[in-house]
């Protein structure tokens, strides 16, 4: 009995200890990608991403994707985008009624696959402003598993849960803005982008710039604050520093 109570105050004091302390969380994005033009009007890239969640210290998700845009237009363009994400879902701890703890459930890694299309519209209102509209659909599938383990504090053993499979449909919608200074390599850029399902889900706003380095290189960096409204896989506020890279060749 003294190492199941030992064992009980350890996990309590884990699950606690990775829980964010606000409503808010903070991370970091690290992008990296390849371009290459197959034409004047086809191009094609290839991507990878590493994020954090916890105030930067828990790894969120690992990602790579690829994707061919076609410009039929010289003001549109049309995306046809997959990615495999590889998520470090949250631990989970549960309640009774009387406020006792019920179960917990470790933190797990997990795959979805995703698949978007877009189309941008592009728009210069000014000289040096450019304006920009993107329409993305978006849906991820993830698949369900039955492997996953929890502990049952009243009984004070540990158990085996299933996680159902999901499939998931948004539509995100992206309004842009930046501005070319004279003479001036690093130019801002905005956006604000809507994510809704039935309902909003959850609203996007970045902030940042980047700078080209012998026309094949692009470095950027940006702030992003995430604003959740409804049920967006159990996520909450967030506030990002993001990192980018990518090679045109």
């Amino acid at each position: 009995m003294g190492n199941n109570r030992r064992l009980k105050t350890l996990l309590i004091a884990t699950a606690l200890a990775v829980l964010p302390a606000t409503a808010d969380d903070s991370g970091l994005i690290v992008e990296a990608g390849a371009s290459h033009k197959l034409s004047k009007v086809v191009s094609t890239s290839i991507d990878a991403e590493f994020r954090t969640r916890n105030d930067f210290r828990t790894v969120d998700r690992v990602s790579v994707g690829v994707d061919v845009s076609y410009k039929p237009l010289k003001f549109l363009k049309l995306t046809a985008a997959y990615s495999l994400l590889i998520d470090n879902n949250s631990e989970k701890l549960t309640f009774n009624e009387d406020g006792s703890y019920n179960n917990w459930r470790p933190s797990y890694y997990g795959t979805r696959h995703r698949i978007q299309v877009s189309a941008t519209g592009e728009w210069k209102p000014v000289k040096r402003l450019k304006l920009s509209l993107r329409e993305r659909w978006q849906y991820t599938h993830r698949g369900e598993r039955d492997d996953l383990r929890r502990y049952d504090f009243d009984n004070e053993w540990w158990e085996s849960t299933a996680v159902l499979s999901r499939n998931k449909h948004v539509l995100r919608s992206r309004l842009q803005a930046s501005y070319d200074f004279p003479k001036w390599k690093f130019d801002p850029t905005a956006s604000v982008e809507f994510f809704n399902t039935m309902s909003l889900e959850k609203t996007r706003l970045t902030f940042g710039t980047e700078y080209d380095i012998k026309k094949r290189h692009t470095l950027g960096i940006y702030y992003r604050y995430d604003i959740v409204r409804g049920d967006d896989d159990e996520d909450t506020n967030r506030h990002s520093i993001g990192v980018s890279y990518n090679f045109k060749f």
